[in-house]
């Protein structure tokens, strides 16, 4: 099975190939322009943890080494169409998991333009590719941000998102609706998977749980927003990637619709107090707190109905707060030298 993987150096894109890559059943590319949205040292990091020398990275040329020999990866944008063109004809892949995004609620209220090129032009990109390439599936990255303004708890994909209270969730709104028209006129199978609130090692710098734990760490303030009332449906990375792996393994799914959408979280809202306890219990640091008013783009509660997921391809998230947070402390204290 080959599987194209884009926004390798992110997050979640290189979890996923790193688990994929350990297994010689596939064969995988990614794909990343490693942007500065956040620190390019954690990006290139995680490649070098896949095997990629980073200083041998050269645009549009593919890498030179990897400890995987499964694997290979391309330092490229998604809105060079003509090259990723040519690695859709190189590579001629069966599946495509396009993680790439411009991540960030906050940051889309400052730089709208910026989620419009990688989020939506990037998209429609990889889906007409995929559609050209007869990509027997291409599975993507929504968001739980799309749910916005809805106050029903907890979110089912049937529920109406129409108020979304950031351009980013909005883009990953359009991004669902473009691909449920190549779904329904061109046959292409698709599957959106709307993400909660991933943590774990590796991640971002710019969520919670890195801000946190560096503040702690530091002696220094962290802010706490909405007076800490707020809930998160706090998602292990690795039970994400368990759940995008059953999509993969599953390829076509047992489905009569080309069209899906799926909630991939725990199911289990938890109290943001209780998260920063946690890290704290960890750490064996007492935060200083600064509450805040809520932010804007921000809602009050997110709680991920994942029944769909369950029935579907018996998906079970194994990996609570009290075990999470463990998981990832660990990890945080050895990269950023914190023992």
């Amino acid at each position: 099975m080959k599987i194209l993987i884009t926004g390798t150096a992110g997050f979640i894109g290189f979890h996923l190939a790193r688990a994929l890559a350990k297994n010689t059943d596939y064969q995988i590319v990614g794909i990343d322009n490693i942007n500065s949205y956040y620190d390019i040292r954690l990006k290139l990091d995680r490649l070098e943890e896949l095997g990629i020398n980073s200083s041998e990275l050269i645009d549009n040329q593919m890498s030179t080494s990897s400890k995987y020999s499964n694997f290979e990866f391309y330092k490229t944008d998604l809105k060079d169409i003509n090259y990723l063109q040519q690695i859709f004809t190189r590579f001629k892949p069966t599946i495509v998991c396009h993680l790439a995004a411009q991540a960030g609620v906050r940051f889309s209220i400052s730089h709208p333009e910026e989620y419009i090129s990688n989020n939506i032009n990037a998209f429609f990109n990889m889906i007409k590719l995929s559609n050209e390439a007869k990509v027997e599936h291409l599975i993507y990255a929504s968001s739980s941000s799309i749910y916005g303004l809805n106050s029903e708890h907890p979110y089912i994909e049937n529920q109406r998102t129409e108020n979304p209270v950031s351009l980013y969730a909005a883009t990953k709104k359009s991004n669902e609706l473009i691909a449920h028209v190549y779904s329904h006129i061109y046959g292409l199978k698709t599957t959106g998977l709307r993400f909660f609130t991933a943590y774990g090692a590796w991640g971002r710098p710019d969520m919670a749980p890195i801000l946190f734990a560096k503040a702690i760490s530091e002696n220094k303030t962290i802010k706490v927003f909405n007076n800490g009332k707020l809930q998160r449906d706090f998602t292990y990375i690795e039970d994400i990637i368990n759940g995008i792996k059953s999509i993969i393994d599953h390829n076509v799914v047992n489905r009569m619709d080309n069209y899906k959408i799926y909630n991939i979280g725990r199911g289990k809202p938890e109290n943001l107090m209780d998260f920063i306890a946690e890290i704290e219990k960890n750490l064996n640091k007492i935060a200083d707190k600064e509450f805040l008013p809520m932010q804007d783009g921000d809602v009050e509660k997110t709680f991920a109905d994942i029944s769909e997921l369950k029935k579907d391809l018996d998906y079970y998230p194994q990996i609570d707060i009290k075990q999470g947070i463990p998981l990832f402390i660990k990890w945080f204290k050895k990269y950023y030298d914190y023992n």
